[in-house]
């Protein structure tokens, strides 16, 4: 059984065809247009319609970055995108003459790292993708846990320091302003401009700019900031996991996201602050925290299996 899994993100639609094994045998990729909902919906539209030429195409999954609601066919709110209260499942599904599921997009690349990536043969998978902010998804006894409006697994705005920094969200102290790829870069800004002759390799890459890629290079170069900085995020990422594992009890935690590709510089740290701060610990198993194995083809696999199971 094929069916199509498209990713919809703040710059870009990725969209595959996708078997019931989680391949995708063709993939193709589109510029979004943030500011035109009608837009995106048309561009859904064309992608499905190309990969579904001359294929017996059953379903389309669409992973959206924003709130969808509890029936999987409106997208409340999102940030990114001119999405409010857009019926975008009613909206594709008339333009391209199939059944269509609307998922948030994290849910669907949790769901598709469970079933055919990092969480294969686990029950209970917390997924945690670290990008400009923090995405979650929970998959718990083999199915994905959504939250009674549909809107559960928001992790990245857990408060976990009372009087915190602010947060886009409207809250202070949230996990994401700690533990995500702009909190990496504030810190590694404000060590840099407080102590600048520990950071003369990160200084002399960013040229007056720090970023994420120059942070990664001067850590891997040995440079005393950017080291500090991913230290740091590690002890915040682990803090997190520990608070969600009190909570929730995974098996297993499963680390993506575009910060992910600079794991050798963090994930081994987070899983010591993990053990260090879990509530119980050495009288409990400890979960696993593995790196995510599907890459940007997450979102595609798991919309794209999502569909299937409608």
């Amino acid at each position: 059984m094929l069916t199509i899994g498209v990713d919809i993100g703040g710059t870009k639609v990725a969209a595959g065809v996708v078997d019931d094994q989680g391949k995708i045998v063709e993939h193709t990729l589109r510029p979004t247009a943030a500011d035109r909902p009608d837009l995106v919906a048309e561009t859904v539209a064309d992608v499905v319609r190309e990969l579904s030429a001359g294929r017996p195409v059953e379903a389309v999954g669409v992973g959206a970055a924003g709130f969808v609601d509890e029936t999987r066919s409106v997208v409340r709110f999102a940030p990114n995108l001119a999405w409010r209260e857009e019926p975008l499942q009613k909206k594709i599904s008339d333009l391209v003459g199939l059944p269509v599921v609307i998922e948030n997009d994290a849910n669907a690349m949790a769901w598709g790292e469970t079933r055919f990536g990092a969480g294969r043969g686990q029950s209970h998978v917390v997924c945690v993708t670290l990008g400009t902010g923090i995405g979650g998804g929970l998959v718990f006894d083999g199915a994905l846990y959504r939250g009674r409006w549909g809107m559960g697994a928001e992790l990245g705005h857990m408060q976990v320091q009372p009087g915190g920094r602010p947060c886009g969200c409207g809250n202070i102290g949230c996990w994401e302003q700690y533990a995500s790829g702009q909190a990496l870069v504030k810190e590694a800004r404000e060590l840099a401009e407080a102590a600048p002759e520990r950071a003369g390799i990160l200084l002399g890459l960013a040229g007056g700019k720090i970023e994420g890629e120059e942070i990664t290079e001067a850590a891997r170069r040995g440079d005393e900031v950017a080291l500090q900085a991913f230290a740091s995020f590690a002890d915040w990422l682990g803090q997190g996991m520990a608070d969600l594992a009190a909570v929730l009890d995974p098996g297993c935690f499963i680390v993506g996201g575009g910060v992910s590709r600079a794991a050798d510089l963090f994930i081994d740290r987070a899983r010591e602050s993990f053990a260090e701060r879990l509530t119980g610990r050495g009288h409990r198993p400890l979960a696993d925290i593995r790196l995510a194995e599907l890459g940007a083809a997450a979102g595609v696999v798991g919309a794209a299996d999502l569909a299937r199971q409608r």
